[in-house]
């Protein structure tokens, strides 16, 4: 076997893949962890089956000088810990990719030009310390040794990962570490494997950053106090966070019994004066789409978070995709306004979060916050999110013995009221009604009450996230983007290094910025990225701006776009 020379690399790509039960997320969780203390920067990322136990999970683990943030395809350091997981990533395997495995029990799966592998045997290490289960953290320790970080730390946060263990499980990780330790240090000495990656002064006192917990944060930051959800993948972890955190931040959590008493309950606490969210994904989001209605007509606040995944009915449950942004746009019978907020960063799903409720009190109308599974369970390191420039205000009005709940204002806005604060009755009504919140059947009222309702379009105009521009103002090709494909189209366009193209990425894309048709206007040609087949944002652009974009790059596998493919697929079309 030749010898593996990857000390060229500024970033190293270590993939992990086992069976579900295997433990591939905890290593993913120690390893990232462990390497920002030692001064490196992370980026991690998974992918998964929907079952429990079996099939082939893997996780992606970044590791480098500089700051990265977005899926490749590149893998450098591969470790199988099951059958199958070498056939499961081989059209990702290079001669280049070095194979940490026993070599006995993978070297029939692989093709003969692909294979460099390294034995070391780690489920038969792991038996040895007493459990198979071992073989991750042996795995852990064994890329540490590689790349020379201290031991200390390592043991370190071991011993404080498993501090609810008995202590002879921590003794156990902490000697499967070391043994895995060993192994590496060797192998790096012996030249059999070279890795000359330093580290990275900054990263080691940020913080790391998923995207469910960049979602979460944000909502509490946003005065979040209420949450009401049926789990639902990729979306339960925001209410898992919350929930977790409930006591910390004063927030009510409910998991009900399904996801129409979800949004009905959201709808009420915002009505009784409180800040409540609901998170679900598409699936869920086709049974509150009654409830999204009666928001729409009682004019009450509401947040909505909607992590992606594919479609139709259950689809692929446990990847990703683009494909809701249509099914938001316009969901629900009759016509009321509504705001969408796409992030493409963790600090983007931060702001973007806490400014939702604001926009929500505001206007009176639903605010939906657009993610999907691959953004959710991403994560990578980042400066501290600054919180000095959040502030929550609250539109609720003191009620007097006169209040109408929808009283005809110039803007369309009436005074919110709340029961109990002030002296007037807060009255509300699915039906159509008059200033007072009761029902009526004058067909001139209701004309006036459409009006009323579809007016507050005008004003959130006014208040629209505009798409942010990267690279040169004087380009020739335009990129657009929306949500979670942020990085990976950024680091392609560094790679590309043109002066003439550059990237406009939408954080709120309905509705859309006065200004977005003046981009469009300076480029010669203009290329749409989605993961979706239908290209559903250059939809919502053609209906509303009248552009259409000819140039589509559309990905709808369930998997996410890595950087080498965007930057093949846009050398095809520049």
């Amino acid at each position: 076997m030749n010898n593996s020379n990857i000390n060229e690399m500024n970033d190293l790509s270590i993939v992990l893949c086992g069976e579900a039960g295997q433990g591939i997320q905890t290593v993913e969780q120690i390893l990232t962890r462990v390497m920002k203390l030692s001064g490196f920067n992370v980026f991690a990322t998974k992918e998964y089956m929907s079952r429990i136990r079996g099939g082939a999970n893997s996780t992606e683990i970044r590791i480098a000088s500089r700051r990265v943030s977005a899926f490749v395809d590149q893998i450098d350091i591969l470790i199988p810990l099951s059958q199958g997981a070498i056939k499961h990533l081989e059209k990702r395997i290079t001669p280049q990719t070095v194979i940490l495995a026993e070599k006995s029990a993978f070297e029939k799966e692989c093709l003969s030009d692909k294979c460099n592998i390294i034995n070391i045997p780690f489920n038969q290490m792991a038996t040895d310390l007493g459990s198979p289960i071992y073989a991750n953290i042996i795995a852990i320790g064994a890329v540490s040794g590689l790349l020379g970080l201290d031991l200390q730390i390592i043991n370190q946060f071991l011993q404080q990962r498993f501090s609810t263990k008995e202590e002879e499980v921590i003794r156990k990780n902490i000697e499967a570490a070391e043994k895995g330790y060993t192994i590496g240090v060797e192998l790096s000495r012996s030249g059999k494997v070279r890795i000359g990656l330093p580290p990275s002064s900054q990263a080691k006192d940020e913080i790391i950053l998923s995207g469910f917990e960049a979602v979460a944060l944000g909502a509490i930051a946003g005065g979040c106090n209420f949450i009401s959800s049926y789990p639902m993948s990729p979306s339960t972890g925001v209410w898992i966070f919350l929930t977790q955190h409930s006591k910390e931040f004063d927030i009510i959590t409910e998991q009900t019994e399904d996801e129409i008493s979800a949004i009905n309950m959201a709808i009420g606490a915002w009505y009784a004066g409180a800040r409540g969210m609901v998170t679900t994904s598409g699936g869920g989001f086709a049974l509150m789409v009654e409830g999204l209605s009666l928001t729409g007509m009682l004019e009450t606040p509401v947040v909505i978070h909607l992590g992606q995944r594919p479609g139709p009915a259950t689809g692929l449950p446990t990847r990703t995709e683009q494909a809701d942004l249509g099914f938001v746009l316009h969901a629900g019978h009759g016509e009321f306004p509504r705001i969408i907020l796409t992030p493409g960063t963790m600090e983007d799903a931060f702001y973007l979060s806490q400014k939702a409720f604001d926009l929500a009190d505001k206007f009176q109308v639903p605010v939906f916050i657009l993610t999907d599974q691959y953004f959710l369970d991403s994560y990578y390191n980042l400066p501290s999110l600054n919180l000095s420039d959040i502030k929550n205000q609250s539109h609720v009005v003191r009620t007097n013995k006169e209040y109408k709940r929808y009283l005809m204002t110039e803007n369309g806005i009436s005074p919110r009221g709340i029961p109990g604060y002030g002296e007037g009755l807060v009255s509300v009504d699915s039906d159509e009604h008059d200033e007072e919140g009761h029902i009526t059947e004058d067909l001139d009222l209701r004309t006036k009450m459409v009006d009323k309702r579809l007016k507050k379009l005008e004003l959130i105009k006014e208040e629209t996230i505009p798409p942010e521009l990267i690279g040169n103002e004087s380009y020739q090709t335009l990129i657009i983007g929306w949500g979670s494909t942020y990085h990976t189209i950024k680091e392609a366009l560094d790679i590309l290094g043109r002066e003439d193209v550059s990237f406009l990425h939408f954080k709120q894309v309905y509705p859309l910025h006065p200004n977005t048709s003046d981009y469009f206007k300076k480029a010669r040609k203009v290329i749409i990225v989605e993961n979706n087949a239908t290209s559903q944002l250059g939809g919502l652009i053609k209906l509303y701006l009248g552009f259409e974009i000819q140039d589509k790059i559309l990905k709808y596998n369930g998997l996410p776009f890595s950087v080498e493919e965007i930057l093949e697929k846009l050398k095809n079309f520049i």
